[in-house]
């Protein structure tokens, strides 16, 4: 998923997260929606980094007053800016970054291999 476009990502969401909304709009704006089989409500727990806007999302669902498909407009929208972000980021990535990180004798590395010097040299003295 992380490199599928908005269309995509809707598409997937739209086809094949299970709701816990019911069979009719009518019956679900009566009923409300099952929070605990609702997998778009799930991922949205842990995407989406407003807990308030989470929290008043699970009680306008459960209540009635959102549509399983309004619920799944806005994973879609969360799904759509963190996969963006990344892409963004995976795309700023050079060759040269990728050789210098899988180096094992770089420097950000020298304070681990004193740390693991010192566990052989105490394991050692047992």
């Amino acid at each position: 998923m992380v490199t599928d476009n908005q269309k995509e990502i809707k598409n997937k969401i739209m086809k094949y997260c299970f709701s816990g909304g019911q069979d009719s709009a009518e019956e679900q704006r009566k009923y409300g929606a099952n929070l605990d089989v609702d997998v778009a409500y799930e991922y949205l727990r842990y995407v989406m980094e407003d807990d308030e806007k989470f929290k008043q999302i699970g009680e306008d669902y459960s209540s009635g007053k959102l549509l399983t498909g309004e619920v799944k407009n806005t994973l879609v929208d969360e799904l759509v800016k963190l996969t963006k972000a990344h892409q963004e980021a995976r795309a700023k990535v050079t060759d040269e970054i990728v050789k210098e990180f899988m180096n094992p004798n770089r420097p950000s590395l020298a304070k681990f291999k004193s740390i693991g010097k010192d566990r052989k040299l105490s394991h050692s003295n047992q």
